[in-house]
């Protein structure tokens, strides 16, 4: 499960690519075409847009996920693993498919080159951090409505608190594949590093065992994870309920963290 960048696709990023939509304006022009780019890379769209509505299709098979649980307050585990599905889609777009993307662009001297251009390189970033968040945010709204139509897993009650929850961590999730690409000085390294992440990350957002249930103790150390808040926040958010400030307090200040420490570590070249 590694959706990352062909060779071609590496090579066909470059400063050039631009040149035809540039008269739209740099950042315009750098986004369509990262747009077209990202498009093509199937491997990348299904990990991130239909992987999660597929892993939660495949437990609705399961006949007991199905039915309400006295442990969990009467809800079943399919209820669960709509924001544990939500929140993997996030961890591919951010851990997965976003850092080998812009480390490639600094190991091949992309970036570099840039700054003899009109397109500034912080062009070509925001466009794939605005991709790989928006990609994470369509395949969230997919989930949401698969486990409605398809479960009858109830819309967010309290929607507004839903949408924050999200949104903070989507943020996060960018901001530690940042931070992997920071640190990461080729792209081999980008997707072992990210990879490590990944699995770490999955386990604190409860695609294993959702973190409502697990044993106290290690439900609290997940809580201060910014994935096993997050999928509490969403969790009391999809249950009418809204989130808990100390939830997204810690996703917030995760957040805040490695986006300085990205911006502190990231070289151009």
């Amino acid at each position: 499960m590694n959706p990352v960048p062909t060779p071609t696709q590496a090579q066909a990023r470059t400063p050039e690519t631009a040149a035809p939509a540039r008269r739209r304006g740099p950042m315009a022009a750098v986004l369509l075409t990262e747009t077209r780019l990202f498009l093509r890379e199937p491997g990348s769209l299904f990990w991130i847009l239909a992987f999660p509505t597929v892993l939660l299709v495949i437990l609705g098979f399961v006949p007991a996920f199905k039915e309400a649980d006295d442990k969990l307050d009467g809800r079943r585990v399919i209820d669960l693993y709509v924001p544990v599905s939500v929140l993997l889609a996030m961890i591919m777009a951010g851990l997965q498919a976003m850092p080998p993307v812009l480390t490639a662009y600094r190991e091949r001297g992309i970036l570099r080159r840039m700054f003899t251009t009109p397109v500034r390189p912080s062009a070509l970033l925001t466009a794939q951090i605005t991709l790989h968040g928006a990609a994470a945010l369509g395949s969230a709204l997919l989930v949401v409505a698969v486990g409605r139509i398809g479960y009858g897993v109830a819309l967010p009650g309290q929607l507004f608190g839903y949408v924050l929850s999200l949104l903070l961590a989507v943020a996060a999730v960018l901001a530690l594949g940042a931070t992997i690409c920071a640190l990461s000085r080729t792209t081999k390294a980008a997707t072992a590093v990210g990879s490590v992440a990944y699995l770490a990350m999955m386990f604190t957002a409860g695609v294993w065992v959702p973190v409502q249930v697990m044993p106290d103790t290690l439900r609290r150390i997940v809580e201060i994870t910014p994935f096993g808040a997050a999928a509490q926040a969403l969790d009391q958010a999809a249950s009418g309920s809204w989130p808990s400030w100390a939830y997204l307090g810690v996703v917030a200040l995760w957040t805040v963290l490695l986006g300085l420490g990205a911006g502190r570590l990231f070289r151009w070249q």
